[in-house]
């Protein structure tokens, strides 16, 4: 049975998923904490990267410790664009507190381009990482961006970026690139029940019903 770990990276987290012989990491975080995500991933056998979505906060480092450790880097096509730029999805927010984060976020995609790659992995709903030795599946939850993906594993835990965020409460995501699937996506992590979620930003929680 496999097991989640979490990395903090500041207000970020990344995850290593492992079932004692293989690993893969989920996001890599900013360039501050890559050697806290390397020293981590060290300690078991990572073969790929997944970047639940390709805002800099948690996928600067993916280029690097791609290169590092020898692996692929995995994401959904649809958030390719967001390497070149974090402005080429547009992003608003509802609340007061969704619009402090917005232009926080805003600044400081200008001041962090993510180095280039190219990711090897196109990742799609329903996917499995079998392949990888992870009993686990890829899930769509576009939203947030385009390509944002989660991972659902072993039918107890679901990794879920920044689809939903527990950064100052438990939420659907404060950001969105398009609300209306923001919303589905939230749905849809309602829908599938009984769940560990692990959050891109924020402690872990059961999951609920995220959309009234």
């Amino acid at each position: 049975m496999s097991e989640i770990h979490r990395i903090k990276c500041g207000n970020v987290n990344c995850y290593i998923i492992e079932n004692g012989t293989n690993g893969i990491l989920v996001d890599t975080g900013k360039k501050e904490f890559i050697d806290k995500v390397i020293e981590s991933c060290k300690s078991y056998n990572v073969k790929l990267i997944i970047l639940t979505h390709a805002h800099f906060d948690h996928a600067e480092n993916a280029a690097r410790i791609s290169n590092v450790l020898e692996i692929p880097v995995g994401m959904n096509e649809n958030d390719c664009n967001l390497i070149q730029s974090n402005t080429n999805q547009s992003l608003s927010a509802v609340n007061i507190l969704g619009k402090i984060v917005l232009s926080a976020s805003l600044r400081e995609f200008s001041v962090h381009p993510i180095p280039e790659f190219k990711p090897n992995v196109l990742l799609h709903d329903n996917d499995s990482l079998s392949n990888y030795g992870i009993d686990a599946r890829i899930i769509s939850l576009p939203g947030h961006t385009d390509g944002s993906i989660g991972i659902d594993l072993d039918h107890r835990h679901l990794i879920v970026g920044d689809a939903l965020m527990n950064m100052f409460y438990p939420t659907v995501s404060m950001l969105y690139h398009d609300r209306d699937r923001m919303l589905e996506s939230a749905g849809k992590i309602s829908g599938i029940g009984n769940r560990t979620i692990y959050f891109g930003h924020g402690k872990p929680l059961p999951n609920r019903q995220w959309v009234k």
